[in-house]
């Protein structure tokens, strides 16, 4: 079963279309004010949701940092039956991956690299859950990446990365 209408997912779809349509300040703007209105409180998809995409549209590692920490926090309260009634396909340990290789890149690219380290392994160990589709092959590659950039001690934002 999904759920049949969810309101703020929607407007977090909407919201995101528009930052890859370009309208970043307009999707930041959103996704705050949507932010806003869920609370500390609010239901975890929605949070975990809104912050990975949040922090995509921040050029800033650090204010990018914030936003992905609080999509892991989101995550660690979300359940599988949650997760099930939006998509019957999606299981919350496959959320796992994306975040913690999100907090790799932004440590890194704040030249924390031993924090960065931390997150790279904790995504590597998440790996098994994602499938081999394409989904799943981009973001071992992007792992790879982000590791590779790690041991190499660079700072740079990554070309591959979410914009």
């Amino acid at each position: 079963m999904t759920d049949q209408t969810d309101a703020t997912m929607d407007a977090i779809s909407r919201a995101v279309e528009l930052g890859r349509a370009g309208d970043r300040d307009a999707a930041r703007t959103t996704l705050t004010e949507l932010w806003t209105e869920l609370g500390p409180q609010g239901d975890p998809l929605h949070r975990c949701t809104l912050a990975h995409y949040l922090a995509d549209l921040h050029d800033d590692a650090a204010q990018a940092l914030t936003w992905d920490i609080r999509a892991l926090d989101a995550a660690d309260s979300l359940t599988d039956e949650r997760v099930h009634r939006h998509h019957a396909g999606l299981d919350v340990r496959g959320f796992y991956p994306s975040l913690h290789l999100n907090l790799a890149d932004n440590y890194r690219r704040l030249g924390s690299f031993e924090a960065a380290r931390q997150q790279i392994e904790a995504a590597r160990e998440c790996l098994h859950t994602l499938g081999q589709d394409q989904y799943g092959r981009m973001l071992r590659t992007a792992v790879e990446e982000v590791a590779e950039a790690i041991r190499d001690g660079r700072t740079e934002p990554r070309a591959s990365a979410p914009r």
